[in-house]
């Protein structure tokens, strides 16, 4: 039997999943692709969130953050290491990802340094963006990481 492929929830995913319907067009579609994934193909990964991911969620509306957190519930939580803050620090000083995106740098370090096979975001102006992935996996190669696939849930439909 093979085993699961792991997918990192980076918070971006969580907040499209458990927020209420939006009526912005384009978020409503971010949305419901959010929870077709959420229904048909989450149970084929391995999910993990990361110590960031929960600080995240908790922020904000007592009731949004409580869904947020009830949606977490359960998934494999990964500890924020040193070697996750030195990774990131590097993301950071090559310009990868911008300094005013610190939080971002961390959920890439988080998934390259624990070896995970996706990052999960809607998150495309530092993370699922075209133009930087190159950059960001030419750096995990670089400090000997296997780069994650990032991608937005669209992108990690199965084909069947």
């Amino acid at each position: 039997m093979n085993e699961k492929k792991s997918v990192y929830l980076e918070t971006s995913f969580i907040s499209y999943l458990t927020g209420r319907p939006s009526r912005d067009v384009i978020a409503a579609g971010h949305q419901a692709v959010t929870q077709e994934w959420w229904e048909k193909e989450s149970e084929y990964y391995h999910l993990v969130v990361s110590e960031l991911v929960v600080r995240e969620a908790q922020r904000g509306h007592e009731e949004a953050a409580a869904r947020r957190l009830s949606a977490i519930d359960g998934i494999e939580l990964l500890q924020i290491s040193d070697e996750a803050i030195d990774f990131a620090d590097s993301l950071l000083a090559n310009n990868v990802i911008p300094r005013v995106a610190t939080a971002d740098a961390i959920h890439v370090s988080m998934a390259a340094i624990n070896g995970i096979d996706y990052l999960l975001t809607w998150n495309c102006k530092h993370i699922a963006n075209a133009d930087q992935r190159q950059y960001i996996e030419m750096l995990c190669i670089e400090n000997n990481y296997k780069p994650p696939v990032i991608c937005t849930p669209e992108e990690l439909m199965r084909g069947d």
